[in-house]
């Protein structure tokens, strides 16, 4: 393991990503001016959506610091164009250019991630200060305050290419990731404090059966299944040339997990408006979404798990083109042994060979 330190290069690029998080956790303990914490820590306990939304800043939220966004809405640009560039043929064309046209979408991506910001963060001011959380501002204060967090979220979008240049992996990955694991240590510092001779049973087993978890979810994640290709004979050889096709189990990641848990939150996040509402029509549908959308009611598990299965199968339809694939292997002289299409038909004999009569 420290082997790799005895690499300059190596160990200047890990030195310099390491730099960088570090920075990236500083940034997050620095409070905006001008807002009570512990207001916004006290609301958190009583909201999941913005919990979910602090586990992405990494804990940006909760201090109100100026990396509060984090870069939900960089992530957000990144799906927006990865969708539109199976739908725009412009884009299309841009993602098949190689590197320059992959530095073409990045640079849509940045500029597009900026008003984003913007939105987002008035969209937080505004429903904090209907919470009671944030007070009231003036107009030249709430400017302040939307540009210093848009500022935050392009600090950390700089940051994160840096990385990308000069340090260790896709520098917006490792920061969400860091982000992410941030508030592992007290949670450990926790979970530990509560071990007695009485519980450690049961301790044993949740430890097992998340190392179990975990190693299914990588085996799901890092699993293919590879489909052999066969093309036809080259130049003077008579033999064919297989390859493969790998097609992953779970072509959609977490995204659809990230859609479903925003969507699934949202009743449980205006239930408090209404419930403080003085129309007792709104008060009654408050009640009901906040009865009904807990994580232990059956209708939010049932959203949720439909949720799941429909987002998964929209961006997968989006991310994983067959027809397209299909005939990129057509272009090549390519095909699937025991199935090969001729005038739009797929003719397969008995023996799973293909029929080319």
């Amino acid at each position: 393991m420290l082997s790799i330190f005895k690499y300059p290069e190596l160990r200047r690029k890990i030195l310099f990503s390491l730099c960088v998080v570090i920075i990236f956790r500083l940034l997050a303990h620095i409070p905006i001016p001008g807002v009570d914490t512990t207001q916004i820590r006290a609301f958190l306990e009583s909201n999941a959506f913005f919990g979910l939304f602090n586990l992405f800043s990494g804990g940006g939220f909760q201090n109100f610091s100026l990396v509060t966004l984090g870069l939900n809405p960089y992530i957000n640009a990144s799906i927006i164009l990865q969708l539109f560039t199976f739908m725009i043929p412009k884009l299309e064309e841009l993602s098949k250019e190689g590197e320059s046209g992959r530095e073409q979408i990045n640079m849509y991506t940045r500029l597009i991630t900026i008003p984003l910001a913007l939105l987002q963060a008035y969209g937080m001011y505004f429903l904090l200060n209907k919470q009671g959380v944030l007070p009231q501002l003036d107009a030249l204060k709430l400017i302040v305050l939307i540009l210093t967090m848009t500022a935050g979220t392009v600090v950390l979008m700089w940051l994160g290419e840096l990385v990308t240049e000069y340090g260790v992996g896709q520098g917006i990955s490792l920061l969400i990731f860091a982000g992410i694991i941030s508030g592992l240590p007290a949670g450990a510092v926790q979970f530990f404090s509560t071990v007695n001779s009485e519980n450690l049973f049961n301790i044993i087993i949740f430890l097992v059966l998340s190392a179990l978890i975990i190693a299914g979810v990588v085996l799901v994640n890092e699993g293919t299944r590879n489909i052999e290709i066969e093309y036809g004979r080259r130049g003077t050889r008579s033999e064919k040339v297989a390859n493969y096709l790998p097609i992953k189990i779970n072509q959609a990641g977490v995204i659809p997990i990230i859609f479903a848990v925003s969507v699934v939150l949202i009743p449980s996040f205006v239930s408090g408006p209404l419930l403080a509402s003085t129309n007792s029509t709104l008060q009654n549908i408050g009640s009901f979404l906040a009865i009904n959308f807990t994580q232990q009611s059956i209708l939010y598990n049932v959203l949720y798990f439909l949720l799941v299965v429909g987002f998964t199968y929209f961006y997968t339809s989006v991310q994983f083109n067959p027809e397209k694939i299909a005939e990129d292997i057509k272009k090549r002289g390519g095909f699937v042994p025991g199935i090969r299409r001729i005038a739009g038909n797929v003719r397969v004999n008995s023996a799973g060979d293909s029929n080319y009569g």
